[in-house]
């Protein structure tokens, strides 16, 4: 095992979790710790460096989001694999920086991709985006020139407000809604409003890595909360001491259960009790295939402590990077207070389409269109899995959103399932980068997308799945 000589600076304005990392990164990318080496334990290196577990455990969780390292059931962390063109070695060679993702094969061999964030590309109704683009373009003329609302077109957050009411329940008034670039940018712009001050924050484990980086790189201490069947660990939650939990309760993200009405209930309790903040993001919210909707948790709050946070990405279009947040009344004044410079960071034609398409009725014609599509390619996938791989998986988080959960019964790491996948010309993706403290998962995950691909392309994707996998399960 090797030494660790790195010395901790408690004075400098960079966290010490960013000060392990950065070591970590530089002696792996200058060949100095080697492929297939193991790690000190977490709590061997948070004993010879006088720090916490957790700051050794969040410099972990961002070299292992990152590809750097790799969690080894029962053994602990070790130097992944990487590519020759990721390391960098002292001589002062550097070549080309390796590609993001770290996987090894030629993109172009890839011929069934089943990534999670995909949509349908022959649903989008090309031709009313146009004409609702144009009729956009012509209202709002000279006024167009100008930078809009700060908080988004108030046309857009009217009708907007008024759908949402309609199909999540979510109770809000226009003036208390965000419009803004995405779901990242949004928690940026909430973490401005709750000040960047070092407080903890709760995050599912796992959940959702963006979101986990962005309260990180601002500070934030995060508090992962493990899932129990049903959704986020209440007790563990309480026992966290955060004030403030960032959760995806109608489709948890990646495992996909569905927070049931009781365990919401507990979860507003917590934040009635405690003062506590709510953050829940309704990603893929307007998906659900089996049993009645469940209300959104904003609109079960009566306290004024929840934020609901939501997205067009998943039922229109990602490029549009469109997203909105709904404020309770008193943050909305606290964000008058503090933020009355932020500037809108959509485009303003962008949002007056929107609108348009929410006020003519046709938004909600295509929820319903696309919920056809998705219901159809999500039993169809379905069907594929159990039909070719029943006796070695185990299918979760089927009854919404975008993606299911595999728990493949293998022999085979992580990794290498998702290399021989890609022998096959199929990628799929691994739940372990979404940990933020050390992977407990008992057997490989793999989370299967199955909205950008035909229903004839996730039936062949299954059964070359099935011939990658099944003599190593």
């Amino acid at each position: 095992m090797p030494v660790i000589r790195l010395h901790v600076e408690t004075d400098r304005q960079q966290p010490i979790y960013m000060q392990l990392y950065q070591h970590f990164r530089t002696e792996i990318q200058e060949g100095k710790q080697e492929s297939g080496s193991k790690l000190p334990s977490i709590r061997t290196l948070a004993e010879e460096l006088k720090v916490s577990k957790t700051t050794v455990e969040l410099a972990f969780a961002q070299l292992l989001a990152e590809g750097y390292i790799e969690s080894r059931q029962r053994s602990g962390y070790y130097v992944a694999q990487l590519e020759a063109s990721v390391i960098v070695h002292s001589r002062g060679y550097n070549p080309v920086p390796a590609k993001a993702d770290g996987r090894k094969k030629d993109a172009a061999r890839i011929e069934y991709d089943f990534h999670s964030a995909s949509v349908d590309p022959h649903s989008f109704p090309y031709k009313l985006w146009r004409r609702l683009s144009n009729q956009a373009t012509h209202e709002v003329e000279h006024d167009f020139l100008r930078y809009g609302g700060r908080r988004g077109e108030a046309g857009l957050c009217k009708a907007l407000a008024a759908y949402l009411h309609r199909s999540r329940g979510v109770n809000c008034k226009p003036e208390q809604m965000i419009i803004g670039a995405g779901t990242q940018y949004l928690i940026m712009l909430l973490c401005q409003l709750f000040g960047v001050d070092g407080r903890a924050i709760a995050i599912e484990e796992p959940g959702y890595q963006d979101v986990g980086k962005v309260f990180r790189q601002l500070g934030y201490e995060l508090k992962p909360i493990p899932l129990q069947e049903d959704g986020l660990d209440i007790q563990q939650l309480i026992e966290s001491k955060a004030q403030v939990v960032y959760i995806t309760p109608s489709h948890q993200y990646p495992y996909g259960m569905v927070m049931p009405y009781a365990k919401r209930q507990r979860l507003l309790q917590w934040a009635q009790e405690t003062g506590g903040i709510i953050i829940e993001d309704d990603y893929d919210g307007e998906f659900r295939y089996r049993g009645k909707p469940i209300p959104s948790l904003q609109g079960l709050d009566t306290q004024g402590n929840v934020i609901y946070l939501g997205t067009f990405s998943k039922s229109l279009m990602p490029s549009i990077r469109t997203g909105y947040v709904v404020l309770p009344e008193r943050l909305s004044a606290l964000y008058e207070e503090k933020l009355p410079y932020m500037e809108q960071t959509v485009s303003r034609l962008h949002q007056k389409t929107l609108q348009l398409l929410i006020e003519s009725g046709e938004w909600e014609r295509h929820i319903r269109k696309m919920r056809m599509v998705y219901q159809k390619k999500h039993r169809a996938t379905l069907d594929a899995i159990h039909s070719s791989m029943g006796d070695y998986v185990k299918v979760s988080g089927q009854d919404a959103g975008l993606h299911i959960l595999l728990d493949v019964k293998s022999r085979l790491t992580t990794a290498e399932l998702l290399e021989k996948a890609e022998e096959a010309g199929v990628r799929v993706y691994s739940t372990a980068p979404m940990w933020m403290g050390e992977n407990r998962e008992q057997s490989p995950k793999i989370m299967l997308g199955f909205g950008g691909l035909s229903i004839e392309d996730l039936q062949e994707g299954v059964r070359r799945l099935h011939g990658a996998w099944s003599k190593y399960c």
